[in-house]
């Protein structure tokens, strides 16, 4: 018995002392404020902030705030900006304030093009420095799931040195995998690594919530579990929307575990968890799991509006470097700033998750038809900036803003009132090229072949001649299927069955069929799940008709018109000469009320996980069922290309979100990548997958979002993709590249007297590589090159131009080192190296 009571007693001492190391032990919190002046941010916040830091000593702050935000607050709050700024001056590790996210416009980053990633930064960062001098730039965090794969190579070009992958109490568009432990060394797709503080292995969503991880707050349990699983100095997070009147986070809750030390991920990162002898994690962009309302129209537009403009303006940008070195007209940097900055706040996250939202009176959709709008206005003056618009002018200058040559159809508008269709088209040299009359919505086009050098433009001249009215098409008809054969292309559309392509046959592989019609009726099929009738429904449940709109010497166009559902629906096929890729414009004119989607989630309380928003096997779909054994999926994303590795895409619920995202293509291929089938877009959104399901895209979603929000329609949709059959892999396939031919078409520009009939500025050595930006920064120029999909071995940049000097230098300007310049008679040679998806930024001073 005394035995018994002295193991008792022993024992009760043990569990005291444990618990008394265990209340001694610290944990930290990353508190904080997240919005700003577009997200949400009262004009006296500034001082209320202040106020709490000097009411509760203790507190620090780690800060989202969008950069506009202070030139609006120097001016409504001017007291509060002054005691900020004099606050802000101390970024030491002990500092109370740290700036953790920078970017301009807070985006969610991985449904945006890699280069707009940079200029978010960039024009950010910029920003920040006017009003804070001394500002530093250490961390990177966000209270949303603003992330992508590629973020440690531009988090490191810029100097910053930390990142974080939490996201906690802010999971609505998604979360990151729970993985690791205290730390990991991120590592992104080209190599760079950043010490990261991840979503631990053991941070599990919050029970009960459909917004939160057990991190949000520093909860006894969450601490313990983190303790358990080998945690030493546990952290957890809430950057409070700014508006908030709670003050320091911890305490409004209850129940929080002390002690706890709030501190800035800087002083964490510096002075707590300073072991940097770290497990590495390749992050896939699948490790990103977000969701949001993919195929609700507005979405669709907003994703539309904002992929034109970075487009536009990335080529209006080269378009101006070139006549700047050509005709050293002056670079428009005040008109591109003015033309960034908007676009880079249609980027913001809240345009995409809340875009019923009221914002200066207008919901963020409609800021962002107007942000975009004001993009597209400035990139298309620039590149008209030169251009003759006098009627008589008949020579015509081809421009390519890509580092390769190219073969080309150029779709040159008519603007004059009588138009001679007796007018052929000749080259520099007096060749005449092969030429088409087109009738457009906005008039009559012009259609010609050309060939243009890389980073370059070609003279071409219209005068009286009589054309070639031959087809390259040729249209037959056999029951109810129209065969259609061109240079590139068999293929088969079945008017009975709603107008989808039952076959399809290349040229080089005459053998090889890409429709598989074991299960599903062929390509382009719609079939989708109305939940107001209770069943899917499917394009091919009614008869189609096939209508030539144009059928000439370069182009054919044919217009199915059929019914789903008892809605209209337009199919514009259209094949080009010497084009593989199938291009289509998809218009459905919508009849009544629709509903779209797994069910009705009308009476659904926030806190349901399952939601129909979520499951894309029920939303409007276009199915391409392609003959292909042992699928395998490739999809790119913001200087990346994932490798997927899902069974399949389809999720209902929150807790088990699967990142679908289609950036720009995905690519699905046989087991041995032998054969492949790649879909382009023009929007981001989402595709659909699975061994027992074809490549889809999401084409529509009609019913409750977030919020129990209704996603309706308020008019027709619209869209446009593209199918490539090829072979090989998404990189022999050079889909990178297909990708930039579609969004940097070559261009004509009126022009008259004397210029050069052809010229070239620079080109690549290699296939595989991209010239994503080309600017001025005061007399250097800017490049930055990107390895989308060529080898790791030297490349060479031949450029037709004197180079007085060429180093390489990171995204915050330092430089990295020299490059060697070889300079001879007629042109200049770089030499650069990069792994695949690494980027090089390149400052060239001209002689």
């Amino acid at each position: 018995m005394k035995n018994r009571r002295f193991i008792m007693a022993f024992l009760l001492g043990v569990f005291l002392l444990n618990n008394s190391i265990l209340q001694a032990q610290k944990v930290y919190f990353v508190d904080g404020y997240h919005g700003g002046k577009w997200g949400h941010y009262p004009s006296q916040y500034t001082r209320f902030i202040m106020d709490q830091l000097q009411q509760h000593r203790d507190w620090k702050l780690n800060l989202e705030i969008e950069p506009e935000t202070w030139d609006w607050v120097k001016g409504v709050d001017p007291e509060g900006y002054e005691r900020f700024a004099a606050l802000i001056k101390d970024q030491s590790d002990t500092g109370r304030m740290e700036y953790v996210n920078p970017t301009y416009g807070q985006p969610y980053l991985y449904n945006i093009s890699g280069e707009s990633i940079i200029r978010q930064f960039a024009y950010g960062i910029a920003l920040l420095r006017k009003h804070f001098p001394t500002i530093r730039f250490d961390t990177y965090s966000s209270e949303e799931p603003c992330f992508t794969s590629a973020l440690p190579q531009i988090l490191t070009g810029f100097g910053i040195k930390y990142a974080s992958l939490k996201n906690p109490n802010t999971c609505w568009g998604g979360y990151t995998r729970a993985y690791g432990k205290e730390m990991v060394d991120w590592v992104g797709p080209d190599g760079t690594s950043i010490p990261t503080v991840p979503r631990y292995e053991m941070e599990a969503l919050k029970p009960g919530s459909t917004w939160e991880t057990i991190a949000s707050y520093n909860s006894e349990n969450f601490v313990q579990a983190a303790f358990d699983a080998g945690i030493e100095h546990p952290l957890g997070m809430c950057l409070q929307d700014a508006g908030w009147k709670n003050g320091p986070w911890l305490g409004t809750k209850g129940g929080d575990y002390q002690p706890t030390v709030y501190t800035t991920w800087r002083h964490y990162f510096e002075q707590v968890s300073t072991n940097r002898d770290l497990a590495k994690w390749r992050l896939s962009q699948e490790d990103i799991q977000v969701s949001l309302v993919w195929g609700a129209q507005v979405l669709q537009r907003i994703a539309q509006q904002v992929r034109k403009a970075e487009q536009r303006l990335l080529m209006a940008e080269k378009w101006a470097a070139m006549d700047r070195i050509w005709h050293q007209d002056p670079w428009p940097e005040i008109a591109f700033q003015r033309a960034w900055h908007p676009l880079l706040l249609a980027q913001h996250h809240d345009c995409w998750i809340v875009p019923y939202n009221k914002v200066d009176s207008v919901d963020w959709a409609g800021k962002v038809k107007q942000w975009t709008g004001a993009a597209l206005e400035i990139a298309d003056s620039v590149i008209a900036a030169r251009e003759n618009k006098r009627a008589s002018v008949s020579s015509l200058m081809v421009r390519n803003v890509l580092p390769y040559g190219r073969n080309g159809v150029i779709d040159h508008h008519m603007t004059d009132s009588v138009i001679d269709t007796n007018l052929v088209v000749v080259d520099p040299y007096g060749k005449e090229v092969l030429s088409q009359w087109s009738e457009g919505g906005n008039g009559k086009h012009l259609l010609f072949e050309a060939n243009v050098p890389a980073m370059g433009e070609k003279l071409y001249h219209m005068k009286k001649g009589q054309r070639k009215s031959t087809s390259f098409a040729q249209l037959n008809w056999e029951g109810d299927e129209l065969i259609i054969k061109t240079d590139n292309h068999l293929m088969r559309l079945n008017a009975n069955l709603g107008g989808v392509m039952t076959s399809l046959k290349l040229k080089d592989t005459k053998d090889k069929e890409w429709v598989d019609t074991t299960t599903y009726k062929g390509f382009n099929e719609l079939r989708g799940f109305f939940y107001d009738q209770q069943r899917f429904r499917s394009s091919t449940e009614n008869k189609a008709s096939i209508k030539i709109i144009e059928k000439g010497a370069i182009r054919l166009r044919l217009a199915i018109e059929g019914k789903i559902a008892g809605h209209d629906f337009t199919q514009e096929i259209s094949l080009t000469k010497g084009e593989p890729r199938i291009d289509v414009r998809l218009k459905i004119d919508w009849n009544g009320k629709v509903s779209i989607g797994q069910f009705d989630d009308e009476q659904l309380r926030l806190e349901n996980r399952e939601k129909a928003f979520y499951n894309d096997q029920y939303k409007l779909l276009l199915l391409f069922p392609a003959k292909l054994e042992g699928q395998r999926i490739a999809k790119n994303a913001p200087f990346d290309v994932t490798e997927s590795r899902l069974d399949h895409t389809f999720f209902s619920s929150w807790d088990h979100i699967k990142n679908n995202v289609l950036l720009d293509w995905v690519d699905v291929t046989d087991q041995e990548a032998k054969d492949g089938l790649a879909l382009f877009t023009d929007h981001t959104t989402s595709y659909a997958h699975g061994r027992e399901h074809p490549l889809a895209l999401n084409v529509q979603y009609v019913g409750k979002g977030l919020w129990g929000r209704d996603y309706c329609l308020d008019g027709p949709t619209e869209l446009n993709y593209s199918l490539l059959p090829h072979q090989g892999n998404w990189a022999k396939a050079a889909l990178w590249q297909m990708n930039e031919v579609v969004t940097n078409p070559l261009q004509s520009t009126p022009v008259e007297g004397s210029m050069e009939k052809v010229r070239s500025l620079f080109d690549f050595s290699k296939p595989g590589y991209q010239l994503t930006a080309m600017q001025y920064d005061q007399r250097d120029l800017l490049l930055r090159i990107f390895n989308a999909a060529g080898d790791e071995g030297p490349m060479t940049i031949h450029m037709k131009f004197p180079v007085k000097r060429a180093q390489l230098e990171n995204l915050n300007q330092e430089i990295i080192s020299d490059l060697t310049v070889i300079n001879n008679a007629d042109s200049t040679k770089l030499e650069l190296q990069m792994p695949r998806f690494g980027f090089r930024t390149i400052r060239i001073k001209l002689q």
